[in-house]
């Protein structure tokens, strides 16, 4: 095998086991809350925490993993994830949910930049010219799939009325904690990063290092039209997801007659709709090469606006399940020609950085449409909520074509920035279009 390939199968398997416990949790948490007597406005708000925390948390923890290691942050992440998820479980009221998701704060901003930067180093490591989209349309793919048979098993344990005496809704969560443990043993035998090799003097110094990482890396943002508009765009993409990730069950069981119907169908439809996600990352490599990074993602963030809509204006279940499906197959094909162009704009310096301040911009516009698209929720309806949402996600698809002409074959420029011309990555030309 070669070291790519082992490379790419180690990253597979630990994206496997990162995401199977999401989509177990996908299907029952709203409905879980629910049926605790939260209503949509205190869920955001209790969620809201998890963006909050990471608004001081991201940047820093990018920039640690770039100083440090990704694999020493990925084990503290992990640990940190167990936690949250044991305080989930327990969660009745608003303010152990927030004190649940502050903690799954932590664990995101940990978590958010380390194995996908891990991945790209390496790969780029073994071989300087690997194709960054195909590889990233690869990981989404393992992604979709993993919450796919996560979200199914959630289904099937909940129609089964749950295993062992444990309650129908709180049994996936139980078992996706399972996977995490066995996913934490994971990271620290199969990723592996060629590093010289760190004593405690130089552990410090590492950690001294990451406010000068992640200063390089806010400059090179500031600095470069396109990687500012790439966060803008993530940040309306994060506001966007609420419609989808957390009012979806609460709206089907709106148009399907109640919460049990739902529990139902939200797990095949969930399952369904990663593997479409899955599809739809799989062809965003051929529309890049058809039609360059900035229309191909500027028309799939059209689609998934108007997907988003159709959510919020269908009658019934199926036309609900149908638009969903769709949604899904437009966010999946996104994700890696946006984040194609992050990693394309920026190098190993302060890549985890970047990837993270990505990151940070979505959880900040979660945090903020958890909020206040719940409040609207209650006072109007969900559907009058997913419209707004599908507004915002539209109105990021003018930002993918600033400056993206310069990642196109034959455009891409190296453009030093003086003022980051020192410090931890500073000395690297980057890759920036302007």
């Amino acid at each position: 095998m070669s070291g790519l390939a082992s490379i790419r199968r180690r990253f597979h398997v630990l994206l496997a086991l990162r995401f199977v416990p999401t989509g177990l949790s996908v299907t029952v948490f709203v409905l879980l809350m629910r049926d605790r007597g939260l209503s949509l406005a205190e869920i955001g708000v209790g969620t809201a925490a998890q963006g909050i925390v990471m608004l001081f948390l991201e940047l820093p923890s990018g920039g640690l993993a770039d100083a440090l290691g990704r694999k020493p942050v990925l084990l503290l992440a992990g640990g940190v994830w167990l936690a949250a998820s044991a305080l989930v479980l327990a969660a009745g009221n608003v303010a152990l949910l927030a004190v649940a998701f502050s903690l799954q704060g932590v664990f995101r901003a940990l978590d958010s930049g380390p194995l996908q930067a891990w991945f790209v180093d390496e790969a780029f490591l073994d071989d300087p010219g690997v194709e960054v989209e195909r590889e990233l349309a690869r990981s989404d793919v393992v992604i979709c799939a993993a919450i796919g048979v996560g979200a199914i098993a959630g289904s099937v344990i909940v129609r089964s009325n749950g295993w062992f005496g444990l309650d129908p809704l709180v049994a996936p969560l139980v078992l996706g904690m399972l996977i995490q443990v066995v996913g934490l043993v994971a990271v620290g035998a199969l990723m592996h990063e060629r590093r010289p090799s760190a004593g405690v003097r130089a552990m410090r110094a590492s950690v001294a290092a990451v406010p000068h990482v992640v200063r390089d890396g806010v400059r090179l943002i500031r600095a470069s039209r396109l990687l500012t508009a790439l966060v803008v765009a993530e940040l309306l993409w994060g506001f966007g997801m609420v419609a989808f990730e957390v009012f979806f069950p609460a709206r089907l069981a709106e148009v399907s007659g109640g919460t049990d119907d739902a529990a139902g169908l939200v797990g095949v439809s969930v399952a369904a709709a990663w593997v479409l996600s899955a599809l739809g990352a799989a062809v965003a490599p051929m529309l890049v090469r058809r039609v360059g990074a900035g229309w191909a993602a500027c028309s799939l963030r059209l689609a998934h606006g108007g997907s988003v809509a159709a959510m919020g204006i269908a009658a019934g279940p199926v036309g609900l399940v149908v638009a969903y499906l769709a949604n899904y197959s437009a966010h999946g094909a996104t994700a890696p020609v946006h984040y194609g162009m992050v990693h394309r704009a920026v190098d190993s310096g302060v890549r985890a950085t970047v990837v993270s301040a990505n990151s940070l911009a979505s959880q900040f516009g979660g945090a903020v449409s958890g909020i206040a698209l719940g409040v609207l929720a209650d006072r109007t309806s969900i559907s009058t909520a997913m419209i707004v949402a599908a507004v915002v996600l539209a109105a990021a698809a003018p930002l993918y074509l600033v400056g993206s002409g310069s990642l196109e074959p034959g455009g891409v420029t190296e453009v030093v920035d003086p003022t980051a011309a020192s410090g931890v990555g500073g000395q690297l030309a980057r890759r920036v279009g302007d």
